[in-house]
């Protein structure tokens, strides 16, 4: 049986934090889906589609890494790919309560899909998306928060 996992969020852009995660799950798991959320809520840095190329540009060197964007459930979209869990990235406790919720909810949606709860690697703790775009926005120095192909993008979107 295939085990295939999926790590889903908007990766607007993709920061070393989520990569850390992608690392780690795809040590542990024979497929990684990087789902990259369309969420017409947000207004995002990087469309859909760059997005997802940003994703796979970051994650060449891991084989059984794969991106694909999504719009609509994650409970649907895990059913659709066969996934066996979903990989949530939770920074502190701050995260945790909501994180839960989702968990229980996705479980309920689609027969028991389970969470696995990856806590970030100590250097990457306190970063986040939302921390990168201030950043970016007040035109601060971002290489060593991003992948090289994201902090390129960054700087050509200037």
């Amino acid at each position: 049986m295939s085990q295939t996992v999926i790590y889903a969020g908007t990766f607007d852009p993709i920061t070393n934090g989520h990569l850390d995660i992608i690392q780690r799950a795809s040590n542990l798991f024979e497929h990684v889906i990087v789902a990259v959320a369309k969420n017409p809520s947000k207004q995002p840095l990087f469309s859909l589609e760059q997005r997802i190329e940003l994703v796979e540009q970051s994650c060449t060197e891991l084989a059984n890494v794969q991106a694909v964007g999504f719009s609509g459930l994650l409970a649907n979209f895990a059913q659709q790919h066969q996934a066996v869990a979903l990989i949530r990235g939770v920074r502190g406790a701050d995260d945790i309560d909501y994180e839960i919720q989702l968990a229980q909810l996705n479980d309920k949606l689609a027969n028991s899909l389970e969470t696995i709860f990856f806590p970030p690697s100590v250097e990457w703790r306190y970063l986040s998306s939302t921390m990168v775009r201030e950043i970016y926005r007040h035109h601060g120095d971002l290489e060593q928060f991003v992948p090289t192909v994201v902090y390129q993008a960054l700087k050509d979107l200037k």
